[in-house]
């Protein structure tokens, strides 16, 4: 028994007890990794060994606790592959699971040591530090309109109102035949319920006394004297109320929301649902759009509904809203709105109406959050949302061969391989939780253990040292 053995086994427990040390010590640091000493035996062309080495001193890289931190910036690796990307003031790329971060003066989501996180800008593949952002989002005007509404089927027709038909009797080689005429469409009948059209053929007509000569094919009489009969004649006719948003006869229900426009000033849009005559078995209901009071008679729908309540057809297909926004002193582009009906219906009951326009104002930067794939997503005051950029992950073929470089960090080696890169959530790596932390994967019950166990085996190795001290006292008070 040699002095050497001894002394090899009080370093090796030695660092052993460093180790465990470290990691209790550590066992409150968000993303560190519990160090393991691994120990080898030492032989030199000798069948007794010389003692114990340290071979490594290993990292499990097993996931942490992930907890709640409440921070709008701190996010957690949840899953045992990948690490963060940041990069030092001086360029160097490191790798780290501590995901407490902030934003720094410049912007800059940085973590404590001022090393800034790496991700993709939206459609991008090459890494860019990511950033808060700053002043307004942009308005965006509203190009689509999506409504699902539920036309009440009960709705009576709109009122028609009354027209006249003025009798007219034509006379043509002493015959006498009995017409219906309305001035305003100048369209002629036969009946004076108005059902039939039936347009005198051309040619040389009589009326009145003395006769005049009337060619209907190329005019129509101001005053027609009939040869027989009263003077004019009037005959019941109906035709639909014209649409007037003041008058509330010539609609069913009227529905009214905001758009915008390019500079992301609202607009209102009254939706006018007007019930109509049905049409071969379906029924018919006129959309008028009025923009800011302004009836433009272009702005019209039809809305045709089957027997069983479904939307069958619209015209125009798709409907559209055109308007060009006032205001000489900040003009805006023309708006020209897409709408749709999918899935809207004619059921008996009442009215109801769901629609989602795609328009928004200006807004302030609010706050941020982070999606499971790693987006980073701006809210603003306004409502909106826009995805400033997607976190980067890294993965390697060998994590042990990291070198550590403090601050949570690991730096890449040659032992390491070359990182693998991706997006949370792709080729195998883990997803992200946002607002959270992962703990440090520390089992301080176990530790306690060990360093029961690396105490033992540091006391017994002093005692061999001890030991062959005696031996060899003996031996030199031997005469």
């Amino acid at each position: 028994m040699g002095f050497g053995q001894g002394l090899s086994g009080l370093n090796a427990a030695s660092q052993n007890l460093d180790v465990i040390g470290n990691n209790i010590a550590n066992s409150g640091t968000v993303g560190f990794k519990t160090g393991t000493a691994t120990f080898a035996d030492v032989y030199a062309s000798s069948r007794v060994g010389l003692g114990v080495q340290v071979a490594s001193i290993n990292q499990r890289f097993t996931t942490g606790i992930v907890s709640t931190s409440g921070n709008q910036f701190d996010m957690a690796i949840d899953g045992a592959k990948g690490l963060f990307v940041v990069t030092q003031p001086n360029g160097a790329t490191l790798y780290t699971r501590n995901g407490q971060f902030l934003a720094d003066k410049d912007h800059f989501i940085v973590n404590a040591q001022g090393q800034r996180l790496m991700g993709y800008a939206p459609g991008g593949t090459n890494l860019i530090p990511m950033t808060v952002p700053i002043g307004n989002i942009a308005p965006q005007a509203t190009s689509t309109i999506t409504n699902k509404v539920n036309l009440d089927a009960n709705a009576k027709v709109v009122p028609p109102t009354a027209e006249v038909l003025a009798k007219v009797v034509l006379t043509q080689g002493g015959t006498d035949t009995t017409y219906y005429y309305r001035p305003v469409s100048n369209d002629w009948y036969s009946d004076a319920a108005g059902t039939t059209v039936s347009v005198p053929p051309d040619g040389a007509y009589t009326t009145g006394t003395p006769a005049v000569a009337v060619n209907i094919a190329t005019s129509v009489p101001d005053v027609i004297i009939p040869s027989t009969g009263s003077n004019v004649a009037y005959a019941p006719a109906t035709a639909p109320i014209a649409f007037d948003p003041a008058n509330p006869d010539s609609f069913s229900k009227m529905v009214p929301l905001t758009v915008f426009d390019s500079l992301g000033n609202e607009h209102r849009v009254e939706q006018y649902y007007t019930k109509r005559e049905p049409v071969g078995g379906e029924s018919v209901w006129e959309v008028n759009y009025v923009v800011d009071g302004n009836v433009d008679p272009a702005n019209k729908a039809i809305l045709t509904f089957d027997s069983a309540g479904r939307l069958a057809s619209s015209t125009p297909n798709p409907p559209m809203i055109n308007f060009t926004p006032g205001g000489a002193t900040s003009p805006a582009d023309p708006v020209a709105i897409q709408v749709a009906y999918a899935g809207s219906t004619q059921f008996g009951g009442s009215y109801s109406q769901d629609f989602v326009q795609n328009g928004y104002a200006t807004g302030e930067y609010a706050s941020m959050s982070i999606g499971t794939n790693g987006e980073l997503v701006a809210n603003y005051t306004n409502g909106a949302k826009q995805v400033m950029g997607q976190l980067a992950l890294a993965d390697f073929a060998n994590l042990q061969g990291l070198q550590p470089v403090g601050g949570n960090a690991w730096a890449e080696t040659a032992n390491s391989g070359q990182p693998i890169m991706g997006t949370p959530g792709s080729n195998g790596l883990a997803t992200i939780k946002g607002q959270a932390v992962e703990e440090s994967n520390v089992d301080m019950s176990q530790e306690l253990v060990n360093m029961i166990i690396a105490q033992r085996t540091y006391q017994a190795n002093a005692q061999t040292i001890k030991t062959q001290d005696q031996i060899l006292q003996t031996l030199i008070t031997m005469r």
